[in-house]
């Protein structure tokens, strides 16, 4: 491809709404062009890049077995209402009529569609196990759209819907499609985690999320410094061994802190540390239930676990009114001694002694608190987020490591939540209707395009990794009206053109200084350029645009390094 003939509008400012640096380099780059909050348009440039993802999916997918078909968009509010989802999905179901106001929506996810699918097609356990996928567009409602692909309404996505007659086999189908996403994003160039996670709003038993590793990622995980396992920290599990609560040796009593009510400021104040505090978090359940939440100072609360525990759908800080008719006293003074509702404790809470909490009045807190003596905890569990340094769950001698991450997949144990709700069954050997057993497993296309620039720039641009490149080689001929340095940079093309290489060649009529900005902008993982100055010793230029290594080859034997060095990074 030429450049001058090429569709590549690069921007030298950064767009005022871009915030991330995928989405500021996407756009500098000619990748994508926003049409509505959180829509945009897939430009020449950056669709390369899509379809590169895509078909490292589709390889791997039907290596692991499963089949390609294709859904619509627009869902019939039907099947939406068999599943109970119709109400539950909230505001980010977009929802609308046709022109017989029959009510559809634009699927965010197809597990409606497809098991309509094989419940009316597939009747025997002859025809299982059963793998399904697509690439396709979704769309949700964010909304809050931002961060470019990363959280946009219309996306493009994979998703996979196994189905199988039992557990087990819905086990072997889970196991494939892990390993499956393992090789995609090993193809991919990226640096990743598969991280135990919560199933959410899908539904499932069991879950794994995808996360390329980058300091903007959203999501917090850790793993561990000495085995497999790793989390996100909405799902990581904390152990606490042999923990015993430790004697009192304070008396209680209640002390003036005037002006001072966060932890910070009561620690400070106290001149004690945070870790000797505890504070009393007030929340409202789903269930319209006001409970007590007790951690040590210097942890946040995992609200996810939480309502896990709780068995209910979601457990919310409590409004301020509601604290203060709990309480007795205004946020930020909860303490549990003389609460009349339920107090559930982190299990580190057993381990601690004299401590720091709230005086459920203004400027009131108690020192030298201690369990059993002072109050009651209806429940100790793990409801607090993991951080770097708790130990592993796993193994004895392990620590969890702290990363960011961004997800870009998730796996997930269906069971039968959706086969159920729409009788989907099939005959096993003895003649007996047996209901489905389901799994899902979604990829973000373009998430993971843009996990890649977050993981792979610098200061100048991007460094996508080969797999994800637009192109492979960019050939950036510095003097078009020189004869030789023309003839040599076509001659190079060609060559590189019949190696089945991916060439861009640069052939505009720019400055050196311009043609070398746009070629750190646009990240090709190799630059090959070709000026007078290098010819007259029978040489040209090869630029790793990853590492910035720079070094000379000799022309003629330029295109087969290049083609080489393609190779190479393809496997690795």
């Amino acid at each position: 491809m030429r450049y001058s003939q090429y569709l590549l509008p690069t921007l030298k400012e950064t767009p005022a709404d871009a915030e991330v640096i995928s989405h500021q380099l996407m756009m500098r780059a000619g990748m994508i062009r926003k049409v509505a909050a959180g829509v945009y348009s897939y430009m020449p440039f950056g669709l390369r890049s899509i379809r590169k993802m895509e078909q490292i999916i589709r390889e791997e997918l039907n290596r692991a077995g499963a089949i390609e078909c294709l859904m619509p968009m627009a869902n019939p509010a039907e099947l939406w209402q068999e599943s109970g989802r119709w109400e539950k999905y909230g505001k980010e179901l977009l929802r609308f009529k046709d022109r017989k106001s029959t009510d559809f929506c634009m699927g965010p996810t197809h597990e409606e569609v497809i098991t309509d699918i094989v419940r009316n097609t597939v009747s025997s356990y002859k025809q299982l196990p059963l793998n399904l996928y697509q690439i396709q567009t979704k769309f949700r409602d964010e909304i809050r759209p931002r961060f470019g692909l990363m959280r946009g309404r219309e996306f493009i996505m994979k998703d996979a819907y196994s189905f199988d007659l039992d557990d087990e086999g819905a086990d072997t189908a889970y196991s494939k499609m892990y390993q499956a996403y393992r090789n995609i994003f090993q193809r991919c160039g990226l640096k990743f985690r598969a991280v135990e996670a919560d199933s959410g709003a899908i539904g499932g038993n069991f879950s794994h999320e995808f996360m390329v590793l980058a300091e903007s990622g959203e999501d917090g995980i850790v793993s561990c410094d000495a085995c497999e396992y790793a989390a996100n920290i909405e799902k990581a599990e904390l152990v606490y061994r042999d923990i015993k609560t430790p004697a009192a040796t304070a008396e209680l009593q209640k002390v003036d802190t005037p002006q001072h009510k966060s932890i910070e400021e009561v620690a400070a104040f106290l001149k004690v540390d945070a870790s000797q505090t505890v504070k009393t978090l007030i929340l409202q359940t789903s269930e319209d239930e006001v409970v007590a939440v007790l951690l040590r100072g210097d942890r946040e609360l995992n609200d996810i676990k939480l309502a896990n525990l709780l068995g209910v759908d979601w457990a919310l800080m409590a409004e301020d009114e509601v604290v203060k008719k709990t309480t007795g006293a205004p946020t930020g003074f909860a303490g549990p001694i003389g609460l009349k509702v339920r107090v559930i404790a982190d299990t580190e809470i057993q381990g601690m002694a004299d401590f720091v909490v709230g005086g459920n009045a203004v400027d009131v807190h108690y020192t030298g608190a201690n369990l059993v003596r002072d109050f009651e905890v209806s429940q100790f569990a793990d409801i607090r987020q993991a951080v770097g340094g708790d130990p592993c769950p796993r193994c004895d001698c392990g620590k969890f490591e702290s990363w960011r991450g961004i997800e870009v997949g998730h796996v997930f144990k269906l069971g039968t939540k959706y086969s159920e709700a729409m009788d989907a069954t099939v005959l096993d050997d003895q003649g007996k209707a047996r209901t489905l057993v389901m799994g899902c497993y979604g990829i973000g296309v373009g998430r993971t395009v843009a996990a890649a620039i977050e993981q792979n720039h610098d200061e100048n641009g991007m460094a996508l990794p080969m797999p994800l490149a637009p192109f492979q080689v960019l050939v950036s001929m510095l003097n078009p009206k020189d004869d030789e340095v023309r003839e040599a940079s076509e001659a190079l093309y060609q060559q590189l053109l019949d190696m089945g290489v991916e060439v861009l060649l640069d052939d505009r009529q720019e400055r050196p200084g311009i043609k070398f900005k746009d070629a750190d902008l646009i990240g090709i993982p190799l630059r090959l350029t070709v000026g007078a100055r290098n010819l007259k010793e029978g040489n040209v230029e090869l630029k790793v645009r990853a590492s910035g290594e720079m070094s000379m080859l000799p022309l003629a034997d330029a295109a087969k390094e290049l083609q080489r060095l393609v190779a190479v990074a393809l496997e690795n």
